[in-house]
């Protein structure tokens, strides 16, 4: 993935050399507070509200496009705060793919098996190029289970598509796991964040993390963004899952969702049918 030639954003929050080793690196830490302490407890309110109102069944790991539900969060996901960050690498034409809130409840908060994004999104977008905003609601270490990646993964043989095993059901936020040939965990770096902090990954890179046993909850909130050339199958995936334009104009004649409408009938069908962003 290489920054656009296309018109740069006149806000750039990431260097041309910060870019170029993102791109070879296949991730970023960003050490500054993404957001403006009043905005960031703003988007912490609502995530506690929506966590407060979670049914009893579901997992906190498990929320995942609260968006589709929760217009609101929109304040955020298209804030030049966000899109200035991934602009550099995109270009000046973004939409929105995805969003999770990935909580880890204190104590038995579950652990995330090493996996690519792109094992579960292969039949959705395509190129596969999509750019994650890792934004840490609450502070993340080694201690509560932060993320950890294995640097340069991304631009591998494999390139985003590993090979798979099936975990027991519930052993994990996901059922499967890459197979331990294909991934060497001693060269993994944790990605530790402060409250407010971001790290930037790309959706092909080897990551996982740790189940929180400790006495503090980990939570992040994962902002997914991909450039409009690229294209989202429609006619594989259906009606379960939108794009949102974020910023610039269409280039791949995608189809996208109103920002300011709640699609409960679309997170209900997911949640059914087991869809998922992830």
């Amino acid at each position: 993935m290489v920054a656009s030639t296309s018109t740069p954003t006149s806000n750039p929050r990431l260097s041309p050399e910060q870019v170029a080793k993102y791109n070879l690196e296949g991730y970023h830490i960003f050490r500054e507070q993404v957001f403006p302490e009043k905005k960031f407890l703003g988007l912490k309110n609502c995530f506690e509200t929506i966590l407060d109102n979670l049914e009893s069944d579901v997992r906190p790991e498990s929320m995942d496009v609260p968006h589709f539900q929760h217009p609101e969060l929109f304040e955020w996901l298209f804030a030049d705060e966000v899109l200035d960050l991934v602009e550099p690498i995109l270009g000046p034409d973004i939409a929105l793919f995805a969003s999770h809130f990935i909580c880890k409840p204190r104590g038995n908060g579950k652990r995330v098996p090493w996996h690519e994004d792109s094992h579960y999104w292969q039949t959705m977008i395509s190129p596969m190029e999509v750019v994650t905003v890792w934004l840490a609601i609450d502070p993340s270490t080694k201690q509560n289970g932060c993320m950890y990646v294995i640097p340069r993964t991304h631009n591998s043989g494999k390139r985003g598509f590993s090979d798979y095993y099936d975990l027991k059901p519930g052993e994990a936020v996901f059922n499967d796991e890459i197979n331990e040939s294909q991934r060497d965990t001693s060269r993994a770096v944790a990605v530790e964040l402060e409250a407010g902090q971001c790290s930037l990954h790309d959706g092909r890179i080897i990551h996982g993390s740790e189940a929180n046993t400790s006495n503090l909850r980990r939570c992040g909130y994962t902002m997914r963004y991909v450039s409009t050339r690229v294209r989202q199958h429609h006619e594989k995936i259906g009606a379960w899952h939108h794009l949102y334009l974020a910023r610039g104009k269409d280039h791949a004649g995608n189809i996208y969702g109103d920002p300011t409408r709640a699609y409960h009938e679309m997170a209900r069908f997911r949640a059914k049918h087991g869809k998922n962003g992830h």
